[in-house]
């Protein structure tokens, strides 16, 4: 199984964990990071956040071109 993003692609999260806040819109791909177990996994930027979030691939969308 590979990766279905690539770096430097913009994304949507979408976090499927309670407490969790983060802005929905606009995070970039910034590492693929190796699968665990059955999940793919990212390291995601948003330009308003100061950090990286981890993300499984099944939290990402595609986003449209804007």
């Amino acid at each position: 199984m590979q990766h279905k993003f690539k770096v430097g692609q913009m994304v949507d999260y979408s976090p499927n964990r309670l407490g969790l806040s983060a802005s929905a819109r606009g995070y970039e791909i910034v590492r693929l990071v190796p699968r665990e177990g059955i999940d793919l996994f990212y390291r995601i930027k948003s330009p308003n956040e100061a950090f990286q979030r981890v993300a499984k691939e099944q939290e990402l969308t595609r986003r449209n071109s804007e």
